[in-house]
Order: C-alpha cells, then structure tokens, then sequence
C-alpha cells in the first residue's frame, strides 16, 4: 500500500456509525427474542434449542438487572425498580418453562415489549 492510500484510509471517515447503547440494547434483545420465538416454533421437538434461547435470555436480564442495581445508573429510580422487577421475574418463569410447567410465549412478550420501548426512544440517546 503506498503512503497516499494508507492517509487517505487513516483519515478517511468510518463507514459504520457509533452504536448508543440503547441500539446495542435493541440488538441484544432482537436477537435473544428471535432465538426464543424459533425455539418456540421447533416446540418439544428441540429442548437443547428452547435451554440455550433461555439461558441466553437468563444472562441478558442478569446483566440488566446488576446494570440497574449500580449507584450510579442513570435511569430513573421507578423505572429501575421495575427493569429488577422484571429480570427477577424472567429468572422464576424461565425454570417453569424449563421444567415443562409454562410456555415461552410470556418471556417473549416481555422482551418484545422492551424491544418496542428501546425502538421508540433511540433518537433520543
């Protein structure tokens, strides 16, 4: 590569734009949300499929719950209370769903929901 090449790649503009945190979030939850719905289209015929898309889903409210649980997390405090809420509620119902006892349908409701709130106020981060 010659030098006039190597500046203009070096200080040329990036091709992709900076991700916010809140479309990262977005990306998270779209695809965790997919695996579940595909693992809930397979039904019984794929249990190893239905674990991975929940322990997936497990470890993305885990996260978010420990984010919200910090000092200095920016978010206010209701919505906090109800972002734990939610995480502490995903962590009952997916060892019900694990055991056969419920569906998957309730958790993808609830991060579909979150998907469509993060989707609505992307602009605004």
């Amino acid at each position: 590569m010659n030098a006039h090449l190597m500046a203009k790649t070096a200080y040329s503009t990036p091709q992709a734009a900076l991700r916010t945190p809140r479309s990262i979030e977005a990306d998270l939850f779209a695809k965790v949300t997919a695996r579940l719905r595909n693992a809930q289209t397979n039904g019984t015929a794929s249990f190893a499929a239905l674990a991975s898309a929940v322990h997936e889903n497990r470890k993305l409210w885990t996260m978010l719950a420990a984010d919200v649980a910090e000092d200095d997390n920016g978010l206010p405090a209701p919505l906090r209370a109800q972002i734990f809420y939610l995480a502490e509620f995903t962590q009952h119902h997916s060892s019900k769903v694990l055991t056969g006892a419920e569906n998957v349908e309730v958790l993808i409701e609830i991060n579909t929901a979150i998907l469509r709130g993060l989707s609505q106020h992307g602009s605004n981060t």
